[in-house]
């Protein structure tokens, strides 16, 4: 069964086309890898996905609920970590969660038992008390997290949420994610940093608003005879360019 599926999705803002014709499958229960440059249409697909913009044309599903037919039981079935996900620095991390507990309205008498799995799904337990200003980089990205999955989604997306991260933040954070996948949650995952694509089970390259190949980390590689993803995007990019 599909997580996601997307169909000739498009997106304009007046001439420009940020995202063209999309077609997209990504099951249920596996972690996918969209990357790109900035300005490719990442956050844009991620946005149309998740039903915060309409779609110039084509059509989209998340676990069955269209984009725009169903956007509200769509919202109740996903999570979305943007760049800058809302975290509020005057409040502790168990504030922070319970705040969008309210949001979510998960009820008072699953709460607390939630937040405890967060917090120890996260590591965050022993600073549950410290104000999320004073967090470090790596430890706020946790923070947002805990709080994106406060509802329990089922679908998970994350818009480049490693950047600016220091390397043990960022090994941290995946082993949480890996974790998520045994729950069976699904995860649409946008990076720049091509070694965190190869963590995922398949990959999209995404340039100027067209999916450029999707398949495998080893698939995408051995289509170019390329070492690393770089050298096949690059490729692959070049490709596109020259026709």
């Amino acid at each position: 069964m599909w997580a996601i599926r997307a169909r000739e999705l498009t997106k304009k803002f007046d001439q420009k086309t940020v995202v063209d014709g999309l077609d997209l499958e990504i099951e249920e229960g596996e972690i996918f890898g969209l990357v790109g440059p900035d300005g490719a249409g990442k956050t844009t697909t991620m946005r149309l996905l998740t039903g915060i913009l309409m779609p110039t044309a084509g059509d989209a599903w998340v676990e069955e609920h269209h984009i725009v037919k169903d956007a509200e039981a769509l919202k109740e079935n996903i999570a979305y970590m943007s760049q800058r996900f809302g975290l509020y620095g005057d409040l502790s991390v168990m504030e922070n969660i319970h705040f969008y507990a309210d949001i979510y309205t998960v009820p008072k008498s699953k709460r607390t038992a939630k937040i405890e799995q967060l917090l120890a799904f996260t590591k965050l337990g022993p600073f549950k008390d410290r104000l999320a200003r004073n967090l470090s980089g790596g430890m706020k990205q946790k923070l947002g997290l805990a709080c994106a999955l406060v509802h329990t989604p089922r679908v998970l997306f994350l818009d480049e949420p490693t950047n600016g991260v220091d390397p043990v933040s960022r090994r941290d954070f995946w082993q949480i994610l890996y974790e998520l996948l045994r729950e069976k949650v699904s995860i649409f995952y946008s990076t720049s940093y091509l070694d965190e694509a190869e963590r995922c089970k398949r990959v999209g390259l995404i340039h100027k608003g067209r999916l450029l190949q999707c398949d495998t980390p080893d698939v995408i590689k051995k289509s170019k005879n390329a070492a690393s993803l770089e050298e096949a995007f690059i490729a692959i990019v070049g490709d596109y360019e020259n026709k």
